[in-house]
């Protein structure tokens, strides 16, 4: 007979088997329990804890690597390609402001007046430029030194100084070596494309290459081109400068000779039309 070591005095019989015994199994418990801690605690360890068994308690999340970091910091090829994209509109922008501070295309009249070499008269009021780009033999602007932006800003003040430019634009006809064999206009553009207030001065053979197509021949041959005293009586009569609603569309009118009337399909078959009225 065996008698189990842990019972001890309180035994009342004797014991074969010790995990018969009570007191052997809970002191056996409590030693295993004790191990298990000892074991968890010893460094260079792992466990695979079951989740059953945490009781709640959170694990600690773990580090990214240096790759992982790198991969999440550098741009996917998409966003590279969006961003390569944003940056063209960019620079075209920075373009247009370039080309803005130096003068929009608008304003070359202010920057011609200036220039020596396209001047052929002044005085105190006014000068007389080459057109830069001209629609005929012989064509002359007379530009007054005032700042006018256009034939919407004159006012009655103004009728001495277009009086002014009318006699220099008369003086620049009588000078010409060909005013005998032909026929000049002076007047100005209902809506004019470039800035600052020209009276035209342009011979009708219409003879150069820069006539190129039907607005270029319409702006000078319809009620778009408004004669200089015309101008000039508006000012006196009223003290502004009327533009009749639509004037713009006169531009799309058919292509007409001015001597004739006769219309013509192309502006080459114009121009071969007008050697009839203005030869060589």
């Amino acid at each position: 007979m065996i008698k189990c070591p842990f019972a001890g005095l309180s035994a009342t019989r004797a014991i074969i088997n010790p995990s018969d015994c009570l007191i052997f199994r809970q002191l056996f418990w409590v030693e295993v329990q004790k191990r298990q801690l000892k074991t968890k605690s010893a460094p260079g360890i792992k466990f695979r804890e079951d989740p059953a068994g945490d009781h709640g308690r959170s694990r600690r999340p773990r580090e990214p690597s240096e790759d992982k970091k790198c991969d999440r910091e550098a741009p996917s090829p998409k966003v590279a390609k969006q961003t390569e994209k944003q940056s063209v509109p960019l620079q075209k922008e920075e373009a247009t402001k370039s080309s803005e501070s130096f003068g929009h295309w608008s304003q070359g009249l202010k920057t011609s007046m200036q220039d020596p070499k396209m001047q052929v008269y002044k005085d105190d009021k006014v000068v007389v430029i080459k057109d830069k780009y001209p629609k005929a033999r012989y064509h002359w602007l007379v530009l007054p030194w005032q700042t006018i932006s256009s034939l919407k800003v004159l006012r009655g003040e103004h009728t001495d100084l277009l009086k002014h430019m009318q006699q220099v634009a008369e003086q620049m006809v009588q000078q010409c070596p060909h005013k005998s064999s032909l026929r000049f206009r002076k007047g100005y553009h209902a809506i004019p494309s470039m800035s600052h207030v020209h009276l035209h001065v342009i011979s009708q053979d219409f003879d150069s290459p820069c006539l190129k197509n039907k607005k270029h021949w319409n702006s000078f041959t319809t009620d778009y081109f408004i004669e200089s005293h015309d101008v000039i009586q508006m000012l006196e009569t009223d003290g502004k400068v009327a533009v009749t609603e639509g004037t713009s569309e006169l531009l799309k009118l058919p292509l007409r000779c001015h001597m004739c009337r006769k219309e013509l399909p192309t502006i080459p078959a114009l121009k071969e039309h007008l050697k009839s009225h203005f030869p060589s």
